[in-house]
């Protein structure tokens, strides 16, 4: 039986049956109070009817702030290289420039897949790929203004933090001038990826070079007060605590309450198939991704600690599938990421779950689970709501089975020579 706000008493019932520590915590963020770092780290740790009664307060919470409106966004990935300099114990993605499979799309073919995805009814890009090595400086801004010429009304969705520190690393000039040159360039928002868990000894250990929390925090913020909104992420199911989960979450908070930049959070499964930390055995006491119960826990938590702050929660289909994301919308979720034509990172490291969902599998989905399908745009406007049971008219619906044959996919681009990387002959670093 599915409880809401609307059915208190019955709400009361379970409470008073589970922990009554559970059922203290509960109560409070039911009355639309915050809960704290450790409060959340005890609700992680619930099993049994606790557990159940942590996944409906969730539920509740969605339901009251956001309603029963699952979004999506049409949209298409452009990871135009896979070159790296870093050496993520987690990314499978990534190939060094020595070897055979590194590839490095050409200016044309970027716009070509923009133009693609716009013909098939995407909004959006989301650019993000490797950091090549003697980058040119101004390379993303090259990117972004080429594309932005092309289709002014396509949004860009660009560059992690880790990308636009070494942009501005590259180009000589201060994080907040660098993103003011995105922005000038048609950068609309930022991925708030390169994440992972908020915690430099952490962060360490499964990721050394990578950016800092602190790096990482100046980025963010620094995109905020400038109007640049960002999303939120948080990468667990590896060697992370629960401590470690329920901090990442109140730093976030915290960001949150101060930028109000946020547009949403997204936790993201570890998937570990062909992350070269977890095939190597690089890191002592690897899990092989989080159980189920985990997924639905990291979920409902982080619906129950942000839910005052960012409305937004999204379950990622490609990391989780679709049966376990169609369960994460009863645990608080009420976004559904998007169509991601051509995602390559998840799937390099060996997501089963494929590279597009169609709108009309996202709607059969949203609609099996007793909510309202409605395609959104990036910063959460309502593009169209599906109400009853209409079908959305998108060109992506008429996609056959194969859609490698369409959209091409990431094993076939590793193995084509027309896009081999070639390591540059000058170095540029001058400024864009």
């Amino acid at each position: 039986m599915a409880f809401s706000l609307d059915e208190p008493h019955e709400l009361e019932r379970l409470l008073s049956a589970v922990d009554p520590q559970v059922a203290a915590i509960l109560d409070r963020a039911r009355a639309g109070q915050d809960i704290s770092a450790d409060e959340a780290t005890l609700l992680f740790r619930t099993r049994g009817l606790d557990f159940s009664a942590v996944v409906l307060v969730a539920d509740a919470l969605r339901r009251g702030t956001v309603g029963d409106v699952v979004t999506y966004v049409v949209n298409r990935n452009i990871n135009f290289t896979n070159v790296c300099i870093k050496h993520c114990g987690f990314c499978a993605f990534s190939r060094d420039f020595r070897t055979e499979e590194g590839y490095f799309l050409p200016m044309e073919e970027v716009v070509r897949r923009a133009i693609e995805a716009w013909e098939y009814g995407a909004t959006e890009v989301c650019i993000q790929a490797g950091l090549p090595p003697h980058m040119e400086g101004d390379l993303y801004l090259r990117l972004c203004r080429t594309i932005k010429t092309t289709l002014p009304d396509m949004h860009i969705h660009g560059f992690s933090p880790e990308e636009v520190l070494y942009g501005a690393i590259r180009s000589r000039w201060t994080i907040a001038d660098y993103l003011k040159a995105l922005q000038e360039a048609g950068v609309g928002s930022l991925p708030g990826t390169s994440a992972e868990i908020l915690d430099d000894g952490l962060r360490q250990l499964i990721a050394p070079g990578r950016i800092s929390t602190a790096q990482w925090i100046d980025v963010i913020t620094t995109a905020h007060r400038l109007g640049l909104p960002t999303t939120a992420t948080m990468m667990y199911g590896h060697i992370e605590t629960d401590e470690h989960k329920a901090r990442h979450l109140s730093l976030l908070r915290e960001l949150q309450k101060q930028t109000g930049g946020f547009t949403e959070f997204v936790p993201l499964s570890f998937v570990p198939a062909e992350a070269p930390m977890y095939r190597k055995s690089l890191v002592n006491g690897l899990r092989p991704g989080p159980s189920g119960m985990e997924i639905m826990k990291v979920h409902a938590v982080s619906r129950i600690m942000l839910n005052n702050h960012i409305p937004n929660l999204q379950v990622s289909w490609v990391k989780d599938g679709l049966p376990m994301s169609q369960l994460c919308l009863t645990a608080g979720v009420n976004d559904l990421g998007g169509t991601l034509i051509n995602e390559s990172i998840s799937t390099a490291a060996g997501a089963p779950h494929g590279q597009l969902m169609r709108p009309r599998e996202l709607h059969a989905l949203i609609r099996d689970a007793g909510r309202i399908p409605a395609e959104r745009t990036t910063t959460y406007k309502i593009r169209r709501r599906y109400d009853d049971a209409e079908v959305p008219a998108s060109p992506l619906d008429l996609v056959p089975e194969e859609s490698e044959a369409v959209f091409g996919s990431y094993d076939r681009l590793v193995k084509q020579d027309s896009f081999r990387y070639h390591k540059p002959q000058v170095v540029s670093t001058g400024r864009p």
